[in-house]
């Protein structure tokens, strides 16, 4: 989804989408809005989400905002959500967010992949194949740490752990292209 859902609303202004933008909880909002919620709060802390109350660490422009950086109030905000991501994209350091954070992550994450026209860098591409790669042949191979032949489903945890850590790894370096692509730095 490379915007908000078409006849959506701003869920802070009730208007039509200005500069529209996703929070890592999905919800999308305009920027100048979720801007305003922040500095109506603690400008030293990420806001939390009007709709699910969840700490925002990280706001991803919609392409067709990114396109109108040549308007001088569309690039004042766009610099404004850069400078937020800097304070807080790194924030996702707990476990329970990092799980939260992870369909978003995965669902933006494939929608590059499968793209053609979108750039996700070599190194990353490479990094997240192989990620997968790794993972699916621990996952399929009879050789396992914890064996199912033995232990039965309890023997599947281990399984679902290399997948799970597979997909965190995998997250986790998508957000860092998220963030060097709208954090500025």
């Amino acid at each position: 989804m490379e915007g908000p859902p078409a006849n959506d609303r701003c869920s802070i202004c009730h208007g039509s989408f200005n500069l529209p933008c996703q929070a890592n909880c999905s919800h999308w909002f305009c920027g100048n809005c979720i801007l305003q919620v922040w500095n109506y709060g603690s400008a030293l802390q990420p806001c939390k989400c009007p709709l699910c109350r969840r700490q925002i660490t990280l706001l991803i422009p919609s392409d067709a905002s990114s396109r109108q950086r040549h308007d001088s109030d569309a690039a004042e905000i766009l610099g404004k959500i850069e400078r937020y991501n800097r304070y807080f994209g790194e924030r996702s350091n707990g476990l329970i967010q990092r799980l939260r954070d992870l369909p978003f992550l995965l669902r933006r994450l494939f929608r590059d992949i499968m793209e053609p026209q979108r750039s996700l860098p070599l190194v990353i591409r490479a990094r997240v194949y192989l990620a997968m790669f790794v993972s699916a042949i621990y996952i399929i191979s009879p050789v396992d740490i914890i064996p199912e032949g033995i232990l039965g489903i309890i023997g599947l945890f281990d399984d679902v752990l290399i997948a799970l850590i597979c997909f965190l790894h995998v997250a986790a370096l998508y957000r860092s292209v998220l963030l060097f692509r709208h954090g500025g730095s």
